[in-house]
């Protein structure tokens, strides 16, 4: 079995048992560090942290599967982000938000 096999497994049962997973992670998340939550303030309808989740589903499913896209992706997120005063290292948060929550939930 390849290394990719379970990560790609885990998140087709996470998909079946939570089709909308961005409340459980984003909550996670802002609990974690609630001074995110005030960057989402004009986000009334979920559209960005949808985006940003898909996004970020988007990267961990391409350096699954052995793509160098998602890691371009990301260091342009990381740059970005340093706009809204999201230090780099606290990015990987958002990884880990999804990870725990998948773990939970699985």
């Amino acid at each position: 079995m390849a290394v990719s096999e379970p990560i790609m497994l885990s998140l087709e049962r996470f998909g079946e048992i939570c089709a909308d997973p961005a409340p459980l992670i984003y909550r996670r998340l802002f609990a974690q560090h609630p001074e995110f939550e005030d960057l989402f303030a004009m986000d009334t309808d979920g559209g960005v942290r949808g985006s940003m989740l898909t996004t970020c589903f988007d990267c961990i499913i391409g350096l699954t599967e052995g793509s160098r896209l998602p890691r371009f992706e990301l260091q342009s997120a990381r740059l970005s982000h340093q706009g809204y005063g999201v230090p780099e290292s606290q990015l990987d948060d958002m990884f880990t938000a999804i990870r725990d929550t998948c773990r939970e939930a699985l």
